[in-house]
């Protein structure tokens, strides 16, 4: 009869990070106040606004920082809104949009004809970063309302 041989199974570890760290992450993923609502829409605006101004600053119009810094609050929105307003991230996140694009876009000949169709243009041709946002945002939103309906529906 063959010898056994003997097999050495070692536990994987997991790489843990700094307690600080885990706190902190958690708290941003979940904070213990959430926001209305109108809140969720006025956070999403101010850090979309902000984010196009400071592109502004830094080039010509509205690009990649502004785009970023969209989907970053449509994201922060979706995960601060109340269980009771979870549809207000999604709609907030494309009204944030076209309202930032609306202050810090492009203002075509300086009147405000011009200003209509610099921002009308902005929205064309910046569909990806709308779309990302908005859908991102959405899926949160359902992730969140779906775990929220198994969690009261267990015994």
């Amino acid at each position: 009869m063959p010898e056994p041989t003997a097999t050495c199974y070692r536990a994987r570890r997991r790489a843990s990070l700094p307690a600080p760290v885990v706190t902190a992450v958690r708290r941003v993923l979940r904070p213990s106040a959430r926001l209305t609502g109108l809140g969720t829409g006025l956070l999403v605006v101010t850090l979309t606004v902000i984010g196009g101004s400071l592109d502004n600053v830094f080039t010509d119009g509205p690009g990649t920082l502004f785009g970023v810094v969209f989907v970053i609050a449509s994201v922060l929105g979706a995960l601060w809104v109340r269980n009771a307003d979870l549809a207000a991230a999604p709609v907030s996140a494309p009204i944030a949009f076209a309202l930032a694009l609306g202050v810090t876009g492009e203002s075509g000949d300086g009147s405000f004809l011009g200003h209509v169709a610099g921002t009308v243009t902005g929205l064309a041709t910046r569909t990806g970063w709308l779309y990302g946002g908005t859908a991102l945002a959405a899926a949160i939103a359902a992730a969140r309302k779906l775990s929220a309906g198994r969690a009261r529906n267990q015994p």
